[in-house]
């Protein structure tokens, strides 16, 4: 097998490509490191940064509860509208799981677990 070799045209596109590559990299890592701003911390209290987390998530799955239990209200209406026993009991059900989700925290700093 006679393996052709590469013309000099093909071997400057080459160098020019593997140059433009080179260069493109070394501005990428200048820009890097040029721009690069330092990130400081909000607070020096760890334990703070905690609780605003755990208050942040707890405050979502309020909001969840508080969307399940207006589902939950909009469910037993319509079941004492139309007569449907099954509706009124899936509608009961979803009225008190949304209520215990909305005062899930409350609930678990009575009991002390937080």
């Amino acid at each position: 097998m006679n393996k052709k070799n590469d013309t000099p045209r093909q071997l400057h596109k080459r160098g020019k490509l593997l140059k433009r590559g080179y260069w493109t990299g070394a501005a990428a890592v200048l820009m890097l490191c040029v721009l690069a701003t330092p990130a400081f911390a909000a607070g020096s209290d760890p334990l703070t940064i905690v609780n605003n987390l755990s208050d942040f998530i707890f405050s979502i799955i309020k909001a969840l509860g508080v969307i399940i239990l207006g589902w939950g209200i909009v469910q037993v209406g319509m079941s004492i509208q139309s007569h449907d026993a099954s509706q009124r009991t899936q509608g009961f059900l979803c009225l008190f799981g949304g209520l215990l989700i909305a005062f899930a925290k409350e609930i678990l700093t009575a009991i002390g677990a937080i």
